[in-house]
């Protein structure tokens, strides 16, 4: 169990951490190296309280999780193997995924992100996002699941041929507050899909849950919401509807990015600070360091977000664009789920570019205190 050397940190530093070819340009993989912290511009303090209090084990023995989702009570966790993991207050149980096209076993591919609507209780119908092979050829797709009684079932495709590559598959997949399904795309490898806009790859996409173009899309008759996207892999919404996303730099240059429709942000043209006519810069990135940022929530007004080689949970304040370190000491982090009273988080020890400890992956919920359950100052 890591549950000894827990950092908590107090006080609410921009944290820049090194290491990993995670989400990066093909290499060999080496073992990741522990996060270096640098002292950056002050900011809020911050304090998670007593570490032992705060933190409670929910799940153990997670095979490279991706996603979490919670829906009447209970939590469900994707598996990139293929697989789906719902705990409840009295069991883990781990049903397999039947697809219709091979799951695809490059590097950062396999069932990804997973979105479960209101009406689940009721329908057995949730949206998924996974990479599959196709005559040698790698692809993403959209797809609706329906859970069975001893396993989960491929029912309908609402988008496919979304292009993939050895690298960069994006992701996440999310129901907006318009009731419309959000898909990050990666550039699969190739950067100069991001800036095509007759390619899915390298995008934001929204999507009619019934697999239609949303007639207020940005582009007439695409897919496309936003683009110029290198590996985006996490979304959340603010309270007035906002859209923000989490985005892989080129091993450096991580960005949190404000998300609005029709926009250019950037890849490869563009990183970091760099400035193009018609083109965004993100609100706060990684400089020369590197986050590897993943999933990301809103809770009370802060965005918190996973990083993989950053190892740790790390809070974005939008109104004054500044980054604390909230956790670290469990290795890779791929995604984090807002709660009432905190924060769910998975471990991504087991997928290849970790180190795991004998009850990785883990599911893990970590309490905050009412100074930060408030609203961002």
């Amino acid at each position: 169990m890591r549950f000894t050397g827990i950092a908590i940190l107090c006080t609410f530093f921009v944290i820049l951490t090194a290491c990993s070819n995670d989400g990066r340009k093909p290499e060999p993989m080496e073992p990741e190296q522990p996060a270096e912290e640098t002292s950056g511009e002050a900011g809020e303090n911050e304090n998670a309280g007593n570490k032992g209090e705060n933190i409670e084990q929910v799940a153990t023995n997670l095979e490279a999780p991706w996603a979490i989702e919670k829906h009447d009570g209970n939590l469900y966790v994707s598996e990139r193997p293929g697989a789906i993991v719902t705990i409840t207050k009295s069991e883990q149980t781990r049903k397999p995924v039947e697809f219709e096209r091979d799951l695809s076993q490059q590097s950062e591919a396999g069932l990804l992100g997973i979105s479960i609507p209101e009406d689940f209780s009721s329908s057995k119908i949730a949206y998924a996002y996974y990479s599959y092979e196709q005559d040698g050829t790698y692809y993403q797709r959209v797809i609706e699941l329906e859970e069975r009684e001893e396993t989960w079932h491929e029912v309908s495709t609402i988008l496919d041929r979304i292009p993939g590559g050895q690298v960069h598959q994006g992701g996440r997949i999310k129901i907006g507050p318009d009731e419309k399904l959000y898909v990050t795309t990666g550039d699969a490898s190739v950067p100069e899909n991001a800036q095509d806009v007759e390619s899915l790859a390298g995008k934001i996409l929204r999507i009619n849950t019934d697999g239609s173009v949303p007639e207020d899309n940005p582009f007439q008759d695409s897919y496309i919401y936003s683009y110029g996207h290198r590996n985006p892999q996490g979304m959340a919404w603010d309270e007035a509807g906002s859209l923000y996303a989490t985005e892989h730099g080129s091993n450096a240059h991580d960005e949190i990015n404000l998300i609005k429709p029709g926009e250019n942000y950037g890849w490869p043209v563009i990183q970091g600070d760099e400035t193009e006519r018609e083109m965004v810069t993100p609100l706060a990135h990684s400089g020369e360091e590197t986050w590897a940022p993943s999933g990301m929530t809103n809770l009370h007004g802060s965005f918190f977000f996973a990083t993989l080689s950053g190892q740790s949970l790390k809070r974005f304040n939008p109104k004054n664009e500044t980054i604390s370190t909230v956790l670290s000491d469990f290795g890779r982090i791929r995604d984090v789920y807002a709660d009432d009273g905190g924060l769910y988080f998975i471990t991504n020890n087991t997928d290849g570019r970790g180190s795991p400890s004998e009850e990785d992956d883990q599911l893990i919920f970590l309490k905050l205190p009412s100074n930060q359950l408030q609203e961002s100052q």
